[in-house]
């Protein structure tokens, strides 16, 4: 094991913080796994979990049951992690520019179109290899403003080569769910089930560019510009909310960090006895499917439906209750599906976001993601 210090440093080249990572196994001796917690700093159950994986990583390492190579970033966002508002973590966006820490990531796929013309051919592994190569170059060259921008340069350069990249985050209030791009719909499955995940959600593009598809997503875009190539999802990009923002406990931690490693013993990267997959709660569903609910007025949020529970289309999710007016208004979903994320406030201006209903049947388009 080794660890390693990245300033974070301005154009005007002042360091504002470090980012610290953790290196496992032995480059080129297996799969690569890339682990990041917290890149939303305020959300912080993924700061315990890694703190897990950390100890049971080092004691694999010292043994030499780390089959391929694990890099482990516990702390994704220092600079998030410093901001306050009114005394209030707030690592959501960065205060400077508004820009979610989460969006705007370098998404390689138009370089390497050009790059990697008339050079790809049947062979799987080969242009594997070859586009790697090609992406780490492009996230080297990528030009960047600010130290935000250099933060986000340093994650992807770490994480763009991966075979399995986790990216570990948490919601407002929710069961535990999943992102993945649709390609990947197979690939995630064993993980989903040993997270006991409720929601699978998964798209060939969400919008806003996040970090797990700059990772996953340039592989099926080259694949279908590449029509006569060989090119498979080599990347298994997958976006982890463990539950809520509230949910900072060590049984969930551990839990959650058994089941990380788990999966990569299933992959091959760890020398540990495995069990046998549980049987999954839930079946991939598109992304399109989800509902956001939000309230028609301002008022105190009352809920009908607990997280984890199915929602009939025209049932009641909540009320919005004014308490000045005595308006109360009833909030319903459209389609059916089931509740897996809500606010955690419980009194809402007109438009605010109540919760989302995870259905099946695609009816959304454009950006899919919150803000």
């Amino acid at each position: 094991m080794h660890m390693t210090k990245h300033p974070i440093a301005t154009d005007d080249n002042v360091t504002t913080a470090h980012l610290t990572s953790y290196h496992y196994g032995k480059r080129g001796a297996g799969k690569k796994v890339y682990i990041q917690a917290s890149l939303h700093a305020d959300e912080v159950p993924a700061m315990l979990v890694a703190h897990f994986l950390r100890q049971e990583l080092e004691r694999l390492d010292a043994a030499g049951r780390v089959k391929g190579e694990v890099i482990l970033v516990p702390v994704a966002n220092p600079l998030g992690l410093s901001q306050l508002v009114h005394g209030t973590p707030f690592g959501r966006y960065d205060l400077g520019t508004g820009v979610n820490f989460n969006r705007a990531y370098h998404h390689v796929t138009d370089e390497l179109k050009q790059a990697l013309a008339g050079r790809l051919g049947r062979d799987a592994q080969a242009n594997v290899a070859l586009i790697r190569q090609h992406a780490l170059r492009s996230v080297a060259e990528w030009k960047v403003k600010d130290a935000t921008g250099t933060l986000k340069k340093i994650l992807l350069g770490m994480a763009i080569d991966a075979d399995i990249m986790l990216d570990l985050h948490c919601d407002n209030e929710a069961v535990l769910h999943m992102y993945a791009g649709t390609p990947l719909t197979g690939a995630v499955q064993p993980l989903a089930a040993l997270m006991g995940a409720r929601v699978v959600l998964v798209a060939t593009q969400s919008g806003g560019e996040p970090f797990d598809e700059a990772c996953g997503r340039p592989w099926w875009d080259l694949a279908e510009h590449f029509k006569e190539a060989a090119i498979p999802p080599a990347c298994v990009a997958v976006t982890v909310e463990l539950r809520g923002e509230m949910d900072v406990r060590y049984d969930y931690a551990r839990k959650d960090a058994d089941a990380l490693l788990q999966y990569l013993a299933h992959a091959g990267v760890l020398d540990i006895p495995t069990r046998a997959l549980p049987p999954a709660l839930c079946t991939p569903t598109p992304l399109d499917a989800v509902e956001p609910l939000e309230a028609p007025h301002a008022g105190v949020l009352v809920f009908h439906k607990q997280l984890g529970d199915t929602v009939e289309a025209g049932e009641p999710v909540a009320d919005i209750v004014n308490p000045v007016s005595g308006q109360v208004s009833t909030v319903s979903a459209t389609r059916p599906g089931l509740l897996f994320a809500s606010t955690a406030h419980r009194h809402l201006l007109r438009g605010m976001h109540i919760c989302k209903v995870a259905g099946t049947e695609s009816f959304r388009s454009g950006n899919l993601l919150s803000s």
